[in-house]
Formats: C-alpha cells, structure tokens, sequence
C-alpha cells in the first residue's frame, strides 16, 4: 500500500478529524460485549441501506449528481433527505465535489486524486482542507438555489441529532451506539472505497483517462458502484454494471423505479 503525501502541502482540518474519531470510537462501543444488539446491527444494515444505498448511490449520485434518470419532486427530495443522513456534508458540497472529481478525476487538482496513495483517496483527504470547495458553485447551478437543498446543507448535523434522538426513544442507547456510530462508520468506509480500492484494484474495460477499475467485491458492498471503470467511460449511464455477471442493485432499483412509473428518460449505454 502506497503512502504517498499530497504534493501541496494542505492544512490539517481539525474540526473533521475530531469528528471521525468520535464516530469511530461509537463504533467500537457498539461491538463491546454487553452492548452488541442482532436489533442493533439488523437496525445498522437496513439504515446502511437507506442512508447509503438510496441515498448517496441512488439519489446523491445517480440521481442528481450525473442526472441518469428523471423522478418526481418529491421522489428526489426524499432520496436527497436520506443521503443528508449519511452525514457526508450537504448534498450541494457532496454534489459539487463529485463532479468536479469526473472532469480532474487522478490528475493533482482532484481532491482524491488516487496517484496520491490509497490511504490518501480513502479517507486522508477528508482530514485536510479541500481546495476544490472553492469550485463548488461552477458546479452546482442546477441545485445551488433550491431552498430545500439549501436546508439539508446547512442543517445535515443537527438533524442527525435529532434522528440519534428518534432511535433513544424508540430502542435506547443500543440502536444510537448501532443506528448512528457503527451505521456511520460501515457507510463511511464502503463509500470511501469507491474513491480508492476502485482506482487500484480489478480490471478496466474501457481505456478511461484516469486509473479507475471494475473491483467485484466492492460492486457487491456499494450497491454496483464497484464498476468504476464502466462509470468513468460513461459517467450518465443509470447503469453502470455493464455485463450481466457485474451486479448492479442500484440499477436494478432504478428499473423497478422505472416498471413503476417513478423513473424516466433513464440514460444508458450499450453493453459493451
């Protein structure tokens, strides 16, 4: 593994660093003997699901940030809502900086640049400063002055307050300890494999302009946002698992999204 330093010397962001290190030691909490809960992880799993899987995969970036598919109003609001429960900053930050990943995707301005090192693209990045923010309004016309996405990124972190508080009532301080911290902490890592085990690991398909791969296994964990490759080479495609062996659960619920009339003008390429 590579531990290559950023070439520009970036400030450290405290404020993010001391906040991962609380979610992760919630984390570990929540796996002490006396605190594991089968409701607690069934609970983590399905949150895992709805925060991660419909709502950073299929809303935060499917959806809004590559437009592949079309949903009513309230549809995408609701998608937008979970993924602003996955407490990776507000979706017109996250938005913003995801597609300015696509056009520098592996050169020096890319903030996870993975020619930087893995632990760099995983999660290093996080912990500094991320010149590329600057570069977020460029991006985000299209979201930037919806109120609505306006309030989920101004107010992501106490609404998850409020959400840790929802779970005490309802199951006590086992399904915060599993709902909020081990939640966070499985969603951070399997997003975060996206920006590095896919820039490393597995087969290329298409000869895309950047060092991203088709990883199977991280295809599997991220809900088909393994085929990597397939993505960078055609980064609007609702699909991004092309062959039919590359399994794809996001794709799969666009479809039924689609059989169901709730998905439209779904853009795909042809299986190569």
């Amino acid at each position: 593994m590579t531990t290559t330093a950023p070439s520009t010397k970036i400030s450290l962001d405290w404020g993010v660093i001391i906040f991962m290190i609380a979610i992760h030691i919630g984390a570990v909490f929540a796996v002490l003997p006396g605190n594991f809960s089968w409701k607690g992880l069934g609970l983590a799993l399905f949150l895992h699901w709805v925060t991660g899987g419909l709502g950073i995969t299929l809303g935060w970036h499917r959806l809004v940030t590559h437009r592949s598919f079309q949903t009513p109003k309230w549809l995408e609001y609701l998608l937008v809502f979970f993924g602003s429960l996955s407490m990776q900053g507000g979706p017109i930050w996250w938005v913003g900086l995801h597609r300015h990943h696509h056009l520098f995707s592996d050169q020096d301005v890319d903030h996870h640049d993975s020619s930087k090192g893995f632990w760099w693209s995983h999660m290093g990045w996080l912990l500094h400063e991320v010149p590329a923010e600057a570069e977020i309004p460029r991006f985000t016309k299209d979201i930037a002055d919806d109120p609505f996405y306006q309030f989920l990124d101004k107010y992501f972190l106490p609404l998850q307050v409020v959400f840790a508080g929802v779970l005490f009532l309802i199951g006590g301080w086992s399904f915060v300890l599993w709902g909020v911290f081990f939640r966070l902490v499985l969603v951070y890592h399997i997003t975060w494999l996206v920006n590095s085990a896919t820039h490393k690991f597995g087969y290329r398909t298409y000869e895309s302009p950047d060092r991203s791969t088709n990883c199977w296994w991280v295809g599997i964990l991220a809900y088909g946002e393994g085929w990597h490759n397939n993505h960078h080479a055609h980064q609007y495609s609702a699909r991004h698992g092309m062959q039919w062996w590359e399994i794809d659960m996001t794709w799969m619920t666009i479809r039924l999204l689609q059989l169901v009339g709730l998905a439209k003008k779904v853009r795909l390429v042809e299986e190569k």
